[in-house]
């Protein structure tokens, strides 16, 4: 369990550097500090999607809770201001954990205590809050009043006249309905047991650290109806209910116990905490419409609070957030919903977070599907979806790579795929600040090709014919191409007579990682050592070398900075996957190759207690302490750390895959000597 006490949650700077994060399963989520101090825009209580994973709102920012003992009263929320902080109510802050809601244990005057529980129920938007008077010794009075918005998750709001103010009460005076703008859905608060006062009031200039840090914007006005008041006996709980939809006939407490149950079974029983943690986390990801609510999903938030469904996030991430934790059902079903949407040989980028027409604009999103759809028939030996289903578009897109697609992609004389322009960022290196491409690949980028390796042989394997040059062809041409003996390692783009970009990035490493690599024997154990020497930290690869004159070791400042280092030094934990696979594919001894790298884990389980709780950040600084930055969870962290702990390392005892050879050095047998085969040391064992 995730726990901090009264040293952490009363100290407000240590405090508001660790976020809890609920989702529902549709795209809408609640996200805070664990002493409810809002320090992003993207904070608040009921953020929901009003076109499911789409068109997320906020609409219910905080809950001021005060709680009356006798003749006195105790705060017990807190907020930045400019130049204060008020109220400060962590100071009566005893304890948060996570188990596995968002839990926050109050205590005031002589011993009366109340915990407050969050959390939000899978395939519905509503997010619940409890309140339990734990012990108390008389009647305790407790008011709650509710911080209202009505916006676009990315923007802020300032009071405005065409915010309308009007609430209505209903019930026996415990429901309050809003609809700031007539185009927006109403907001519904039920308080069990209350009797809500209307007292209308604009709070203003709350100021959020954490956009302020990002040179954003940081200042907005939220509004308040009025405040409900309710009275508690010791055991006595309390309930708030916020929705899209009228709360009444709900039974919070059914709903809590069904959601603690349903993520229960998502924690395997062969993991130990760090994996099970690891395992819940990938079920936040994963998002589809509200009839799949009980259902499978359909894509994968990219990452928490502020990027929506890409395709690139998705099929990378899918092996880890479903298959080893052993969802294939959900595997298949995004499988399925991204070939439904695959145009001119190539599937969606991103799926924009307001409705629009999807993005098509990557080179390499399309061709992690074979790799997606590769490791689903290993796991599932599922060939009526991938042979019957799925084939058919594969080979449909090699042909459209053939003749050319979009964004000059294409297949070049050499049988190499080529892509972009100047002005174009199509791989995964796509940071742009208006006409300026922070790193520019354009021309025939390394990973890309060993993709396209991949898929050749992928289909090869699976007997079909297919429309592209053979694939140990295009393999000898990688080689060829990309090897440059004079640094010792793989060019990062090749691009015709052009000199090649023989930058030390992390990119190489997908060559050798893949199922059918494209560089292997000597070669790939020196790319690897490279990589090792210079580009691994404790919590992923940076994307660039130290020793490069370009080289960004903090990722920070305005827009332009961020971008700037984005992916020119900054770590990310997502290559961790990649570089785990191929360090113990190219290793002398996997067996001790293994112990090793379990060591080098120690650092990320650590780091669930840090920034986004039970998650794994986006990205961290090149330079020690390599502090996380970017989304305080990221899809392909949680699931590409997950795979290949589970995969290359042997933690845990997943399902198999089922239809290639294991790996010998895996079987039990094997292992008599390896005494920490399911432990992972420096984390209590």
């Amino acid at each position: 369990m995730i726990s901090f006490g009264p040293d952490v949650c009363r100290d407000f700077d240590r405090a508001v550097s660790k976020e809890w994060l609920e989702t529902d399963g549709l795209g809408g989520y609640a996200c805070s500090t664990i002493i409810g101090a809002n320090t992003r825009r993207y904070h608040g209580l009921l953020i929901a999607a009003l076109r499911p994973p789409t068109e997320r709102t906020l609409l219910l920012s905080k809950l001021e809770e005060t709680l009356a003992v006798g003749d006195l009263e105790y705060d017990l929320s807190c907020n930045q201001y400019p130049g204060a902080i008020h109220p400060q109510g962590h100071l009566h802050l005893r304890t948060f954990r996570l188990d596995p809601f968002p839990t926050f244990v109050y205590e005031v005057g002589s011993g009366v205590r109340l915990e407050k529980t969050v959390a939000m129920c899978h395939g519905r938007g509503l997010t619940i809050v409890r309140y339990r008077l734990v012990a108390g010794g008389g009647t305790v009075g407790l008011i709650v009043r509710p911080l209202v918005n009505c916006r676009n998750h990315h923007h802020l709001t300032r009071e405005n006249p065409h915010f309308s103010t009007a609430a209505q009460v209903s019930g026996a005076k415990d429901v309050v309905t809003l609809q700031p703008y007539p185009h927006a859905p109403a907001l519904h608060l039920y308080v069990s047991g209350s009797y809500f006062e209307p007292w209308g009031h604009w709070y203003h200039n709350f100021e959020y650290r954490e956009e302020a840090a990002r040179g954003l914007d940081y200042r907005e006005d939220q509004y308040s109806p009025g405040f409900f008041t309710v009275e508690l006996e010791e055991g006595d709980a309390c309930y708030v209910l916020a929705s899209t939809e009228p709360p009444r006939g709900a039974d919070p407490e059914a709903l809590l116990a069904g959601e603690r149950r349903r993520r229960a079974a998502l924690a395997p029983a062969w993991a130990e905490e760090g994996l099970r943690t690891l395992a819940r986390s990938a079920d936040a990801f994963l998002v589809g419409a509200p009839e799949a609510g009980a259902g499978q999903p359909h894509g994968v938030i990219a990452g928490y609070p502020w990027f929506e469904v890409w395709g690139r996030d998705t099929m990378i991430s899918l092996p880890g957030l479903t298959l080893v934790t052993g969802r294939p059902q959900a595997a298949a079903s995004v499988l399925r919903a991204f070939a439904r949407q695959a145009s001119q040989g190539m599937i969606p980028n991103r799926i924009p977070d307001r409705g629009e027409q999807p993005d098509y604009n990557t080179v390499d999103a399309t061709l992690w599907m074979f790799w997606a759809a590769h490791k689903h028939l290993d796991y599932t030996g599922d060939r009526e979806l991938v042979e019957g289903e799925l084939l058919p578009l594969l080979l449909d897109i090699i042909e459209w790579h053939m003749r050319g697609t979009r964004y000059g992609i294409g297949v070049a004389e050499d049988g190499l795929l080529r892509a972009g322009g100047r002005g174009t960022q199509l791989t995964w290196m796509d940071a742009k600040v208006g006409d300026w491409v922070v790193t520019p690949r354009h021309g025939k980028p390394v990973e890309v090709n060993a993709l396209w390796h991949h898929a050749l042989r992928f289909v090869e394997g699976l007997g079909a014919r297919h429309a592209g040059p053979p694939a140990e062809e295009v393999r000898r041409r990688f080689e060829e191409r990309f090897w440059n003996e004079e640094v010792g390692h793989l060019n990062d783009v090749v691009d015709g007579d052009a000199p090649a970009d023989a930058s030390l990035r992390p990119n190489q490493i997908i060559a050798v990682s893949l199922p059918y690599p494209a560089l292997e024997g000597e070669r790939a154990r020196q790319v690897v050592d490279l990589v090792r020497r210079h580009l691994l930290t404790p919590y992923g690869l940076r994307t660039l070398s130290p020793h490069d004159p370009r080289y960004c070791g903090r990722y920070e400042g305005d827009v332009r900075q961020r971008d700037g280092a984005y992916h020119q030094g900054t770590v990310w934990a997502w290559l961790l996957g990649p570089f785990l696979t191929a360090y113990v594919r190219t290793a002398p001894n996997p067996a001790a190759a293994r112990r090793e790298a379990r060591r080098w884990l120690a650092p990320l389980w650590d780091h669930l207690q840090e920034a986004g709780l039970g998650h794994v950040s986006e990205i961290f600084d090149g330079d020690p302490p390599h502090r996380p930055r970017g989304c305080i969870a990221q899809a392909w962290s949680t699931a590409e750390v997950l795979r290949a702990a589970i995969e290359d390392l042997g933690l845990g005892a997943p399902a198999q895959p089922s239809c290639l050879p294991r790996d010998p050095t895996m079987s039990g047998e094997q292992h008599g000597d390896d005494p920490d085969q399911h432990t992972i040391s420096g984390r209590g064992g």
